[in-house]
């Protein structure tokens, strides 16, 4: 939990904004009253956003012109909101107050007050961007209600047009009630007070998923959730909580590129449950390597999603910022949990990416997705498309020229050539920032709104920071989004590194950073920022280390949604009428699965292969672990093999695959992770041993068609039932209920490939 001294240590006494007001009649409005000033920004938001300041009222006078468009009304001021609640404690600043109304609304006197019953309701259920907040202001104005000049946040000033419609608009969203929209997830999540009694509960990491609702354009797939089910009442056609600006650039982004029926596309219906605030597990992700179209309609929308938090997150704190000016120039005490916007440090959302090639993708596309209001200036875009690009590729034209050629030359599959065919550099790291009308890439760490970085970068930062001291990982404490895309690359790579990094985050920093201490959410300080960050995983299937990182580390309140599917299967893809022989060996714990595995395999399979005067064995093993443990056991049995790993240098790769060849090598070990990063091509293989069946379950066909040309080829394959996330990959039967057993005679029947026995131990 957090440390109930952090702000004390510093003199600063915070505001105990978990106390209910007061009524306001025992305030007094004294000309001394004493001062709450908080602290400036930091002096990296004060250079850049300063021009955002000035600009707030054109944000707002611009979004008014497009909520014409898409019918989204004006939400009660500040003001308001104080009158409402001054009048609630005084009848005669009450009736004050209603003379007023009906004078702005051309009322008389002698009307009921049915339309003033309305306005309060109305009042209370709209949008309210920014939290409320209690203003005293000394001295009165005509009205003799202090702070009567303040404007609304949402209204324009700098045009002359739209402030003379001020008062026509405000009457029709007072008085329309159906057609004000809720409030956005964006401050409902935000500002959620969870109890100790909640708190306990997400410790205990038991979730009971009540609800599924099948998926768009997937007859295979369902959503499954915790809480209550958001899908069924989600209205397609509102912009839940997106800003009307990003929102309307969204739709002409999308209708540009040829998209018809927006409302009911598959990115549109992805980013409601981005939008939701809920961690999200997305294992049927198809690959952007594969030339599908579903992976741009998911990326498109956990982009938008995150530029909507980190605009709405700047927008938030540079209003609070002027009215703080605002209220230090009027001599004012501002108190109340609206001003209370900061973290710890500025970053709000990471992105985990694999490659750089892919980096350069995603960011290319969330400055395509950015409003051009946001983005008239973008900083060292040379520089990013020289260090990430792949290099002297000018367009996307050109791209696919560069690639179909490599195609033509190549014999590697076209996944492959496509997703290592850019910048494979798995260490990297660059901050982005928004500064009003510009985007800044290459940004200070700490100075940043968007993070994006491979494991790996991020691993090197960490052990750098325990290393010196002078060193620090701040920037990952006040991490409120977190979007792990491409998980089955990274799992190629080492996911012990994401691992390691999630449970850096949300930590309590060891520096102040120049922070506004008086302004950061309570729930920071309480160290329960874990429980409002939102983790976002997607890959092309679901794997224990995935599904653990899931359930262990990501324990947001909101809930949690994720995608479970009936795969189609591999197995028609094996091209040969080869031998296949399933041998299942018994464990009693996942804990026991490796030893067990190497056990049966020692007393079982190896007797037999060094009994066996054939060559041409091939071993092919699914983790590094069990690569070196094999290797060990074949060498203290004085065996003839060679090694194919991820590891293994290139020059004894070559003369490996030589040897094994011209039969000088028995046996060969060759590692999932080495055929991803190679895709070799072993020629004279007769025996194909499949010791741990691999993750991508693309692979398993790939090796076994190896086969072809072979003389007397088999087959085997071991396995538990723990490898159930591999195994429902690589069948098509409707359900998992059905044994393996029984699963692989009802393919021998169909004639995929022939299976002369199961093996159980």
């Amino acid at each position: 939990m957090g440390k109930p001294g952090f702000a004390r240590k510093r003199g600063l006494k915070r505001v105990n904004s978990s106390k209910p007001f007061k009524k306001f009649k025992n305030l007094k409005l004294n000309p001394g009253a004493e001062k709450l000033v908080p602290k400036q920004p930091l002096e990296n938001d004060s250079e850049d956003w300063s021009d955002e300041n000035s600009e707030a009222e054109l944000e707002t006078k611009e979004e008014e012109e497009v909520e014409e468009d898409i019918v989204f009304n004006r939400k009660p001021t500040m003001y308001d909101n104080l009158l409402k609640r001054l009048g609630s404690s005084s009848q005669l600043i009450a009736n004050a107050i209603k003379q007023r109304k009906r004078g702005e609304e051309g009322k008389s006197d002698t009307e009921d007050d049915e339309s003033e019953s309305e306005v309060e309701d109305d009042n209370e259920g709209s949008i309210d961007e920014s939290p409320r907040r209690i203003e005293m202001i000394n001295g009165a104005k005509e009205s003799g209600v202090p702070g009567s000049t303040e404007k609304s946040e949402d209204s324009g000033s700098d045009d002359g047009e739209i402030g003379a419609s001020d008062s026509d608009e405000e009457h029709d969203s007072r008085t329309n009630v159906e057609s004000i929209t809720s409030r956005s997830t964006f401050s409902s999540h935000l500002e959620y007070k969870l109890s100790q009694g909640e708190v306990d509960n997400l410790f205990k990491r038991k979730w009971n998923y009540k609800w599924e609702v099948p998926a768009l354009r997937a007859p295979n797939c369902k959503w499954r959730g915790t809480g209550d089910c958001f899908l069924k009442d989600i209205d397609m056609n509102e912009m839940c909580g997106l800003k009307p600006r990003l929102y309307k650039h969204w739709v002409d982004v999308y209708q540009g590129s040829g998209g018809t029926d927006f409302q009911s596309s598959e990115q549109r219906f992805f980013f409601s449950i981005c939008n939701s605030y809920r961690d999200v597990l997305h294992h049927n992700k198809k690959p952007f390597y594969l030339k599908g179209q579903e992976d741009s309609s998911i990326l498109d929308a956990y982009v938008l999603h995150t530029l909507n938090h980190v605009l709405r997150t700047r927008d938030l704190i540079s209003k609070n910022d002027a009215k703080v000016a605002d209220a230090q120039g009027q001599g004012g005490i501002l108190n109340g949990d609206g001003f209370l916007d900061h973290g710890f440090t500025r970053p709000k959302v990471l992105i985990l990416l694999p490659l750089a090639s892919i980096a350069f993708w995603v960011v290319k596309r969330l400055i395509q997705l950015t409003p051009s209001k946001h983005k008239v200036n973008i900083e060292h875009m040379d520089r990013f498309t020289e260090e990430f690009g792949s290099g002297g590729v000018e367009s996307e034209e050109e791209d696919e020229d560069v690639e179909n050629s490599k195609r033509k030359k190549s014999s590697k599959p076209s996944d492959f050539q496509s997703l290592f065919g850019g910048n494979n550099n798995d260490h990297f790291m660059i901050g982005i920032k928004y500064m009003g009308r510009k985007i800044k890439l290459y940004a200070d760490f700490y100075s940043s709104d968007i993070i994006v970085a491979s494991p790996l970068g991020l691993i090197t930062k960490i052990g750098a920071a325990e290393v010196e001291k002078e060193k620090d990982i701040d920037y990952l404490s006040s991490i409120e989004v977190l979007i792990i895309d491409h998980a089955d690359v990274i799992l190629m790579q080492n996911w012990s590194h994401v691992n390691t990094v999630v449970e850096q985050l949300n930590r309590l920093p060891v520096k102040q950073h120049g922070t506004d201490i008086m302004r950061i959410r309570p729930w920071y300080l309480d160290g329960q920022a874990q429980f409002y960050r939102q983790t976002i995983i997607l890959g092309s299937h679901l794997n224990p280390d995935v599904n653990s990182l899931f359930n262990r580390h990501c324990l947001n309140y909101e809930g949690k949604v994720k995608l479970v599917c009936l795969y189609k299967g591999v197995l028609p893809k094996v091209l040969i009428p080869v031998r296949q022989i399933y041998e299942r060996f018994e464990a009693d714990s996942i804990a026991d699965v490796d030893d067990a595995r190497f056990q049966y395999f020692c007393k079982k399979v190896f007797p037999k292969i060094k009994d066996s005067i054939q060559g041409g064995i091939m071993l092919c093993i699914s983790s590094y672990f069990e690569f070196v443990r094999l290797r060990n056991f074949l060498k203290s049995q004085e065996a003839s093999f060679c090694l194919l790993g991820e590891y293994t240098k290139q020059s004894d790769i070559s003369r490996g695959r030589v040897w094994f060849f011209q039969g000088q090598r028995k046996i060969m070990l060759y590692t999932e992770r080495a055929h991803f990063y190679h895709r070799y091509k072993i020629r004279a293989i007769q025996k194909l041993i499949i010791y741990s069946l691999p993750e991508r379950k693309e692979f398993y066909p790939e090796i076994v068609n190896m086969l072809e040309g072979s003389q007397n080829m088999s087959c085997t394959v071991l396995f538990s039932r723990f490898d159930q996330f591999r195994v429902r990959s690589f069948r098509a039967c409707n359900e998992m209920k059905v044994s393996l057993e029984n699963f692989l005679f009802l393919f021998s029947l169909i004639g995929f490939f022939r299976i002369d026995k199961v093996h159980r131990d």
